[in-house]
């Protein structure tokens, strides 16, 4: 079990559903939360409501030395323990949702909003992990030589992606891929990586829709139960990974049994 009492947490994203929900758990178990956004009112709402030392740090994830400004905050409140990379990012200039390879007119996508889309979820996310895990590295080790864990966020659309999400797939589907490698990697010091995938859940990824008018069109789809998840099932499961420290280099899915 890492032992958050008296050490940091960072979460990127952490002013958006999944990250404030697990900016609170987190904080629950004692954490200095930084929370990376670039949502100033909400992470600096956030950061009031959660308190025990928690912070808002405006942090742009495609910049490392932003990366960077967060990480040595989260050092500044204490060692550095645990980090869930959950951000979502900027959608590619002039996107318009989902794109097929080749549309309708016979044109393909550019390639620079494939590179896009990789950079923001996955590029960003290895840079957040690498950060995160020199900072690990540096701390003393509790016990059985336990030095935290990092938990990047996939989707199940890295296993079976939807019309139109390529990029976003081939992201999601990395972070997938380097889940069980980052952890061998990581091993020797100590610190544990996982990932997530979630299914559909409600966060502000909906905008101006309800939760019972989102509930209808998309519930649905759930096997079991018939209704999207609640952010903090995500949060709830970061904080079981947190705590056991035998979940190691795998990715759980959160889904409900969705299947596309």
């Amino acid at each position: 079990m890492v032992d958050l009492t008296q050490a940091s947490a960072l979460v990127t994203g952490g002013a958006g559903g999944f990250g404030s929900a697990t900016a609170r758990r987190l904080a629950q178990r004692g954490a200095k939360v930084v929370i990376a956004d670039v949502n100033d009112e909400r992470g600096e709402a956030l950061a009031r409501e959660i308190g025990n030392g928690s912070v808002y740090v405006r942090t742009d994830i495609l910049d490392e030395d932003s990366i960077q400004h967060a990480v040595q905050t989260a050092l500044g409140l204490g060692p550095l323990r645990a980090a869930v990379v959950v951000h979502g990012g900027p959608p590619p200039p002039g996107s318009k949702g989902p794109q097929r390879v080749v549309n309708k007119e016979g044109r393909r996508i550019p390639l620079a909003h494939f590179a896009h889309m990789t950079n923001v979820y996955l590029n960003s996310a290895f840079a957040v992990t690498s950060q995160a895990a020199e900072a690990m590295a540096n701390s003393e080790p509790l016990k059985d030589n336990q030095r935290g864990v990092i938990i990047n966020t996939a989707s199940i659309a890295g296993y079976e992606g939807q019309t139109g999400q390529v990029a976003y797939s081939a992201a999601k589907g990395g972070i997938i891929g380097m889940t069980l490698t980052l952890a061998r990697d990581l091993a020797p010091l100590g610190i544990r990586a996982m990932a997530i995938a979630p299914g559909t859940f409600f966060t502000f990824a909906y905008g101006a829709m309800t939760l019972e008018q989102a509930t209808a069109q998309f519930g649905p789809l759930i096997p079991n139960p018939k209704r999207m998840g609640d952010p903090d099932e995500y949060a709830l499961l970061a904080g079981q990974i947190v705590d056991n420290d035998f979940l190691n280099g795998t990715t759980i899915r959160l889904d409900g049994a969705q299947r596309f």
